[in-house]
């Protein structure tokens, strides 16, 4: 289980999935449901459902958040949501660099550091998806690429600017595949990830960074990935979806680690 510093957060990523009544629907079972919880809640939406969801959350401990966001604060740019306009939808969140807008859109580091400066300058919590492809596990690249994605994404922010941040560890291999990083590989990465936070700007700020796990996280893994000192909580894909497997991640069992 993960320091007492940090409270678990458990978040939903729905990706591009469910209408508007279907996403109210879930929200409100996930309201419903939020007091008996172990941690944090939260619910990253699609864009279009922001505005109705944020509205059957209101008063809710849950928190939203967006899946993406662009840096610039307006301007000529086609398609694209800025980290004002989240927030003015009642956003509370947004996921930064997930491995989806890695690979599929070609998002690079510097695009998430810039990502992250814009929403912490909107007040907004930012989760960082960091994680290595299979080729780059089988090569014995994952650490240099979590150093890497770390170092990127961060440059140029100091501690006190980083006060909200959370750090997802998403291994590419693990995203929808069925897989999963056994709990023993997911604290080692964990711990890895912190150690560079630590490099970065010492341990009493790697120790108060929330380090979720996310891959093929389901009802029935996540009280064993939750028992691992370093895993902080859980960003959730497909089980997200589903309502009971959702509300029994969000309410996963303390285990001792073993």
């Amino acid at each position: 289980m993960s320091s007492p510093l940090r409270r678990p957060l458990l978040a939903g990523n729905w990706k591009m999935n469910l209408t508007l009544a279907q996403s109210v629907d879930l929200a409100r079972a996930v309201k419903d449901a939020a007091a008996s919880a172990s941690g944090e809640v939260a619910v990253c939406v699609p864009f279009t459902a922001i505005a109705a969801v944020a509205e059957v959350l209101r008063g809710s401990p849950v928190k939203l958040g967006a899946q993406d966001l662009y840096w610039e604060a307006s301007g000529a740019y086609t398609g694209e949501i800025s980290a004002g306009m989240l927030t003015d939808a009642g956003c509370q969140m947004a996921i930064l660099g997930h491995s989806e807008r890695r690979k599929l859109f070609s998002e690079s580091d510097e695009w998430v550091n810039k990502k992250l400066g814009a929403a912490l300058k909107a007040g907004l919590t930012p989760i960082v998806c960091i994680g290595e492809t299979l080729e780059e596990r089988e090569t014995q690249k994952t650490w240099r690429v979590l150093e890497t994605q770390i170092a990127g994404g961060l440059k140029g922010f100091a501690p006190a600017d980083l006060s909200k941040l959370v750090v997802a560890y998403e291994p590419v291999w693990a995203i929808g595949t069925g897989k999963t990083a056994t709990p023993a590989q997911a604290q080692e990465a964990h711990l890895f990830v912190r150690a560079q936070l630590a490099k970065l700007h010492g341990e009493g700020f790697a120790s108060s960074v929330r380090v979720l796990y996310g891959g093929s996280v389901t009802a029935e893994n996540v009280d064993s990935l939750m028992a691992q000192a370093d895993v902080d909580g859980a960003l959730v894909g497909g089980a997200s979806l589903k309502k009971d497997a959702f509300l029994r991640i969000m309410g996963f069992r303390e285990l001792k680690a073993a």
